[in-house]
């Protein structure tokens, strides 16, 4: 069982970097939104298993331990403030690799946007479902958000630097 889910992650990264590779960059919020390896940089930083995991398996500790850790630093805050909208962060109505999917009391990163797939704290812990699945559709409509870079966080650190280094 453990083989196969290396196997599926291995896959999905794979997957996903290709994607990332071949997507145009579309418009990014006046040109402040995330590059395609910044996208990256969050992605894995979300797989690595060295990013914190957090004892009280809660979603929006980890979404922000994973930013910190791929060298996007915000002021922290909880999944029903990021639902409302935070500093830092722009709605978007297409999300893309990287960006926070919210629901009222969850939150979690878009991985794959074309399959659904985003990476938060599950039921069993942190792992990867289908935002558009019947658990997460009865919660309700999720919203988009991206980060946009320089946007100023006063008070902000980065963690443990950008990913890989």
């Amino acid at each position: 069982m453990r083989n196969w889910r290396k196997i599926a992650i291995t896959g999905l990264l794979w997957g996903l970097a290709l994607y990332v590779s071949q997507a145009q960059e579309g418009a990014r919020a006046n040109g402040r939104g995330l590059s395609a390896d910044d996208r990256l940089a969050v992605i894995a930083s979300a797989l690595d298993a060295k990013t914190p995991r957090y004892a009280e398996h809660d979603c929006s500790h980890l979404v922000h331990a994973i930013y910190q850790r791929a060298g996007f630093p915000y002021a922290y805050a909880s999944s029903d403030d990021l639902y409302a909208g935070v500093a830092g962060f722009q709605r978007v109505s297409q999300p893309q690799s990287g960006d926070l999917v919210v629901w009222r009391g969850h939150a979690g990163i878009v991985i794959r946007p074309s399959r659904h797939v985003f990476f938060s704290f599950l039921h069993a812990g942190p792992g990867i479902d289908d935002y558009r699945n019947r658990y997460w559709s009865g919660r309700g409509q999720p919203r988009f958000y991206r980060y946009l870079k320089n946007d100023g966080c006063a008070g902000c650190t980065v963690a443990r630097g950008r990913a890989g280094q």
